[in-house]
């Protein structure tokens, strides 16, 4: 008995998800067709140039622009950030240094150091 191993295919939206980046920014063959595991896996070994000026340049999705300015996607939602930024508009905001990315910051810090602390009091449960 032989087994048949289908395709895996994803929408364009997962596999823009995967490559970090802006899915409105992609070329128009990538946003209407679909993406097998197989291209994804070739798109990040061997990205072509749309995808390296992208992931360079931007427009970033939300959760690269966060990871950029050292805060959360939440936080950029408070500051009122809803729209993805170019690399350009990112260094801007740093060099700005407007209050809210301040404060953003220092939350963050917060919430990855009380993450530590946790992580590490249940490994001490543990041992």
């Amino acid at each position: 008995m032989t087994s048949h191993q289908s395709t895996q295919t994803m929408k364009p939206a997962t596999a823009a998800k995967k490559l970090g980046v802006y899915l409105e920014a992609t070329p128009a063959e990538f946003r209407e067709g679909v993406v097998s595991r197989a291209e994804l896996n070739e798109l990040q070994a061997n990205p072509p140039q749309w995808l390296q000026d992208l992931r360079r340049n931007g427009p970033h999705p939300r959760p690269v622009v966060a990871a950029k300015l050292g805060v959360s996607i939440a936080g950029l939602a408070r500051a009122g950030v809803t729209e993805p930024l170019t690399t350009e508009q990112i260094e801007a905001l740093k060099q700005e240094g407007p209050e809210w990315l301040e404060r953003e910051r220092t939350t963050q810090a917060e919430v990855r150091k009380e993450a530590v602390r946790i992580k590490k009091k249940n490994a001490e449960r543990k041992a």
